[in-house]
């Protein structure tokens, strides 16, 4: 096959990688056929069989070796900071009373929250509450 068939080959592989969603498959297949055409470019490719041969053995290998290790460079680990979870611990201060059980209105951080008393005693307007738990955009409050 002459090197031009295997370049357009593989610029269509890469074409579906970009319009298909996840996976990084069609990748492999890409990269291995740009390879064997530039080796028939060059004069390396040998027979049609070797060709074949040389883009499977490409793809598969690459495809079983790179994919994972791409897979999770590529993945991203939410961090931590500036999410509603750490907020646990922090004070909030009541924007009303609540008896326990009561859900109402607290301010932390500068914004109003929902808050649900779940302590065994009345929290009254103004006082300072910790956060318990987060449910939600709900914050469970106790003394």
């Amino acid at each position: 096959m002459t090197w031009w068939i295997w370049i357009l080959i593989g610029l269509g592989c890469l074409a579906l990688e970009v319009i298909t969603p996840g996976g990084i498959i069609m990748l492999f297949f890409g990269v291995s056929a740009g390879v064997v055409g530039v080796l028939s470019g060059l004069g390396l490719g040998g027979p049609l069989w070797f060709q074949i041969l040389l883009f499977s053995f490409l793809s598969i290998a690459s495809l079983f070796t790179l994919r994972g290790p791409i897979l999770r460079r590529m993945q991203t680990t939410p961090d931590a900071s500036g999410t509603v979870d750490t907020l646990v611990g922090e004070t909030a201060i009541l924007l009303q009373s609540l008896s326990p059980g009561d859900i109402g209105k607290a301010e932390l951080r500068g914004t109003g929250w929902n808050v649900q008393n779940v302590g065994q005693n009345r929290l009254a307007k103004g006082q300072r509450c910790t956060v318990k738990k987060v449910d939600g955009l709900n914050l469970m409050v106790a003394e």
